[in-house]
Parts: C-alpha cells; structure tokens; sequence
C-alpha cells in the first residue's frame, strides 16, 4: 500500500510539472503545489470544492513561511491516472481564471 501510495504522488507531481504547475519538491507522499498568496490558495481550494467536487487543503502562515502558501495534495494508492488528469486540467483551469504564474 505505502509503495502504491509513493507511485500515485510521483505520478501526480509528474503530471503537474508536465502541466507547468509549480509543483515544489518533497520526498514524501505530500505533493505540494506553490501559489504564494493565502487568499488564493483559499480561492483555489474553494473552487475545486464548488465546482469540481475536489477537496485541497490549502497551508498558510504559520504553518509555512509568508510568501510560500501552498495547497497540500495527499494522493493515495487508490487515486487513478484519470482522476489525477482532472485534477491537473482543473487546476490548469483555475491558475489562467486566477491569473497565476505558471512554472518555468
């Protein structure tokens, strides 16, 4: 189960950096996607909720630095690749609705 939880972060990470999301490094089974600003990330997790029916937690001082806030994805082992897509073009959506940088 933690090696199919492993897998299905490496794969969303992928998917969000192929997406030029700016997806931050981590090692553990968190992937975490930087947006920098507190009021959008509660944005960001308010839209996923309302209109796609996903749930992000967003991380926000003092949990992490001013400047870094983030929404915080947990995948698990039963998270497919579809899924994993949506989420992606969801989120692609959000960012250009936002006017959000994309990564590099």
């Amino acid at each position: 189960e933690r090696e199919s939880q492993q897998a299905a972060a490496a794969m969303l990470k992928k998917k969000f950096a192929n997406a030029s999301l700016p997806v931050m490094p981590s090692v553990t089974h968190i992937v975490p996607l930087l947006v920098g600003c507190p009021v959008k990330a509660k944005k960001i997790s308010d839209i996923l909720l309302a209109e796609y029916g996903l749930y992000v937690q967003p991380i926000n001082f003092p949990t992490v630095p001013r400047g870094t806030e983030r929404l915080r994805f947990t995948p698990g082992p039963c998270h497919s690749a579809e899924m994993m897509d949506e989420l992606t073009q969801a989120l692609v959506e959000i960012w250009g609705r936002l006017d959000l940088q994309l990564a590099a």
